[in-house]
């Protein structure tokens, strides 16, 4: 955004930040009532818009507490067709949506998480999470993008600051990408630090020790598996990929990190594109990137997860592979160990 725009955009933020440092005065008084719901609920979120690694993380908690629990996801499902309608997405066994229904994160996380954890798109959390509880017979929320949501009472909250922009350039909304300011972090009972290994400002640490006493975790994301659009059970040869020439493309919140991971993992980069976040891509968008793939030289193309669940139908000239990411966090152990015990507080309170 340019100078100027910013400059103009400056008393909109102004207004914006007002109206949420209002909401929260009145939830933390007790005018606005947080309602529970009945199960240990745990919350991903952050402080900026865009990609920060809360999917990932979701996705991780997820898949290692449905070991002992039944886990249901509840998630706005931005950009769906009917953002009014509540929509499961999986029952935890099936998927049971389609991705015009859902959205791309939630059915991304449905796919990667069938026989784990049911997902449901609501706008409504607390509706959404009753439902769940009544009819998936739900044992413990996790509440995707749920940090300004507090309206629904929760046992965790958890805090993802992607390492290469955490403050993004310390504006809020819609001047800069700051939903809250660095001092809401004081509510966050955790912090995880993505990207941790491509950190752009050295006293990341330290100045998140100023604005809480939350213990922070650091992670990175790694390719887990390539496979061809349309084939995931297929896994393809990373090494004979890396050897093609190759164009990147993704509709993501943060696109360099996708490209720069790819680079660092050795992949030969002739192109890269970049389309709005949570994009809907016509045939054209697909004809027109093929044009510019191979005028580059590119042999095939690459995209992600979030993007190849909106590609199935389209037609590509070219061998197009969907790269899947998994997050690494160091004390692994230890964060578990805060979920597991917020986890059983609640229970414990419930049980009396």
């Amino acid at each position: 955004m340019n100078r100027a725009a910013t400059i103009a955009l400056a008393p909109l933020s102004f207004l914006y930040g007002a109206a949420v440092n209002i909401r929260a005065a009145l939830y933390r008084n007790g005018i606005f009532k947080t309602q529970t719901v009945g199960v240990p609920v745990l919350s991903v979120g952050n402080i900026t818009t865009g990609g920060t690694g809360k999917t990932p993380l979701v996705e991780w908690i997820a898949g290692r507490l449905s070991e002992r629990h039944r886990v249901c996801i509840l998630t706005r499902g931005y950009r769906r067709a009917n953002p009014s309608q509540r929509i499961v997405v999986s029952d935890g066994e099936r998927i049971v949506a389609d991705p015009e229904q859902s959205g791309d994160e939630a059915m991304m996380l449905a796919r990667s998480l069938v026989g784990k954890a049911a997902v449901v798109c609501d706008a409504n959390r607390v509706a959404g999470a009753r439902w769940a509880i009544e009819n998936l017979n739900a044992e413990v929320l996790i509440l995707d993008d749920g940090f300004q949501h507090v309206r629904i009472g929760r046992d965790l909250d958890i805090v993802t600051l992607d390492a290469t922009n955490p403050w993004g350039d310390g504006r809020r909304l819609p001047a800069g990408i700051l939903r809250e300011s660095i001092h809401s972090l004081s509510r966050a009972d955790c912090i995880v630090v993505t990207r941790s290994n491509n950190a752009i400002e050295t006293g990341l640490q330290e100045r998140i020790k100023q604005a809480t006493d939350a213990p922070a975790f650091r992670s990175t994301t790694v390719i887990s598996r390539i496979s061809a659009l349309g084939s995931p059970q297929v896994e393809a040869d990373r090494g004979t990929l890396r050897q093609l020439p190759v164009a990147a493309f993704c509709g993501i919140g943060n696109p360099n990190a996708f490209f720069r991971q790819l680079r660092d993992e050795g992949f030969n980069l002739r192109h890269t594109e970049v389309f709005r976040d949570h994009h809907k891509y016509s045939q054209t968008d697909i004809d027109r990137l093929t044009q510019h793939a191979t005028d580059a030289g590119a042999h095939a193309l690459i995209t992600t997860a979030k993007d190849a669940v909106k590609l199935t139908s389209m037609r590509f000239p070219l061998p197009c592979y969907v790269i899947e990411i998994e997050m690494q966090i160091e004390e692994a152990d230890t964060l578990l160990a805060l979920i597991d015990e917020a986890i059983e507080i609640r229970r414990y309170e419930l049980s009396r």
